[in-house]
């Protein structure tokens, strides 16, 4: 910005020339600064307790009607469980302050090490964007493990966080949601396998299986269809579970020396 300075030349000659003049503009927070911005102390603090463990938990919205739809196979699709795992990969890359994260059927929980500080631990941001890239990662990859299936319409993830203060409460968090994937899994095992092969229809294998034990159902599958449940795949009966490990990367093709780098790999093992 320039700004008039006047001056006289020889013989009395008055004229003026420009002069560059610093220009000062109005900050961002202080234009928004107005009459309307009491209503910013309606906002709650949701900033989780320090030292905690922060685990949000994702579970699909309406995922049995999603499923039907979509022409999941019964009891467990692989392809599905696959598509959990890539989309819990792509949070696991995005935010790195995740220490470990566990999925079964149509859930996956997300484990935020003690000392992060991402979107200053505010549990709404945590949430929102852990749900937004899960939902988006898995509409994106979708095509990659449903070849021949259209996705129909986008699924949707509901969200909640929770903080644990120490390792015990954490460790009995993943040991409560596995044992829930045992529980549901064998439940389904039976009862597909009692619809599938035994000929039975959804009402009289759920009126079959009404009051019976684990023992009760292992039984089924091993006298009447010589099934053994627990040589049943793994992921199926543990679920899965992601943590960051150091990986050997070769630098270039066939080169004698490599890198580590991390990366989340893939375990199905007992947590209980």
């Amino acid at each position: 910005m320039f700004g008039p300075v006047p001056c006289r030349l020889p013989g009395g000659i008055k004229t003026c020339i420009l002069r560059p003049v610093a220009c000062v503009f109005t900050s961002s927070s202080r234009m928004a600064k107005s009459k309307f911005e009491y209503v910013r102390n309606f906002e709650t603090d949701d900033t989780c307790l320090k030292n905690c463990y922060i685990v949000v938990r994702l579970d699909g919205r309406n995922f049995h009607k999603f499923a039907e739809q979509h022409n999941f196979m019964k009891p467990n699709d692989d392809r599905a469980l696959g598509l959990m795992t890539c989309s819990a990969r792509s949070v696991m890359e995005d935010l790195d302050d995740i220490i470990i994260s566990y999925g079964q059927s149509d859930e996956f929980s997300f484990v935020f090490k003690r000392t992060s500080n991402w979107f200053k631990r505010r549990a709404s941001k945590l949430m929102t964007h852990v749900a937004s890239q899960f939902s988006s990662s898995y509409v994106f990859y979708w095509r990659d493990y449903f070849r021949d299936q259209p996705l129909l319409y986008p699924p949707g993830f509901d969200g909640r966080v929770v903080l644990y203060p120490t390792n015990r409460n954490l460790r009995d968090y993943l040991s409560w949601r596995q044992a829930d994937c045992h529980v549901n899994n064998l439940y389904n095992t039976v009862f597909w396998t009692l619809v599938q092969k035994g000929g039975l229809t959804t009402t009289q294998a759920e009126d079959r299986l009404k009051g019976t034990l684990a023992a009760d159902k292992n039984e089924i599958l091993f006298s009447e269809f010589d099934i053994n449940y627990n040589k049943e795949p793994l992921v199926h009966r543990k679920g899965t579970t992601l943590i960051w490990e150091k990986v050997r990367t070769p630098v270039v093709l066939n080169a004698p020396y490599s890198l580590y780098r991390a990366s989340e790999v893939v375990h199905y093992i007992d947590t209980i």
